[in-house]
């Protein structure tokens, strides 16, 4: 009897044993997945927050550049329409600064979709851009553009040809000196023809005329504006988007 006794008291302590560590293993567990859950919860709820100040910062980014698009185009095209390099239709001209109502909004949103693009494209190719990158360079470029565009409505040469080959030295050259990148290059070329043929079209279907035109519809200097402007834009939407990862790191 007493050795029965003991074997049940050992059986006992034993079965305890094994209950007192199965309990602390599911209080482990549970205690783990709690965890688990929380650092879950933590960075889904920072991801979040991570993804909508980036949409944030993509919207404000891209309403600056459709306002910077919008003045461009009105002060620009005054200047064109003053010098009769452009002619509208009579109906339009009593339109805000003499223009055409739809071209401040296209040329905004141009503006906008190529300021976006460029640092998109920097960041894919893995070609951050930081040549000459501060704000006083940014407005230097838009000066110089602003310029290269008086100049295609006041310089006078014996034919159009020279005047384009001027207008593209003073493009390559706002290019080599505001910007100076492989993509930056290849979007302003890629913007020249784009803008360029979408222009053939609507002067082809008389939404607007060129006096004196020389390349097909257009002015042949056209893809030089073309071109220096896409690189202005470029510049303001890196310089834009340099100022939203900073404020990202100091969040």
């Amino acid at each position: 009897m007493p050795r029965l006794e003991e074997h049940c008291w050992s059986r006992s302590c034993a079965s305890r044993v094994e209950s007192k560590h199965f309990s602390g293993g599911n209080w482990v567990a549970s205690r783990a997945e709690e965890m688990m859950s929380i650092v879950t919860t933590v960075l889904s709820n920072a991801y979040g927050s991570l993804h909508s100040v980036r949409t944030a910062n993509l919207i404000r980014r891209g309403l600056v550049l459709f306002t910077v698009g919008v003045v461009l185009a009105l002060v620009l095209n005054l200047l064109q329409l003053q010098r009769n390099v452009t002619l509208f239709p009579e109906e339009v001209m009593a339109t805000l600064f003499s223009s055409a109502w739809w071209i401040p909004p296209c040329c905004g949103t141009a503006a906008a979709v190529v300021g976006l693009l460029y640092p998109c494209i920097d960041s894919h190719l893995g070609e951050p851009h930081k040549f000459k990158r501060e704000w006083a360079s940014v407005m230097r470029c838009i000066a110089v553009f602003v310029g290269i565009n008086h100049a295609s409505a006041k310089l006078h040469f014996a034919n159009n040809a020279q005047l384009s080959l001027t207008l593209a030295a003073l493009s390559l050259g706002l290019w080599w000196t505001f910007d100076r990148s492989r993509s930056g290059f290849g979007l302003g070329i890629g913007t020249a023809f784009l803008a360029t043929v979408i222009t053939q079209l609507l002067v082809y279907n008389g939404i607007y005329q060129y006096t004196y035109p020389d390349f097909l519809y257009v002015r042949s200097w056209l893809p030089c504006i073309f071109f220096s402007g896409g690189v202005t834009v470029g510049n303001i939407g890196r310089q834009l988007a340099m100022g939203g990862v900073e404020k990202l790191h100091s969040d």
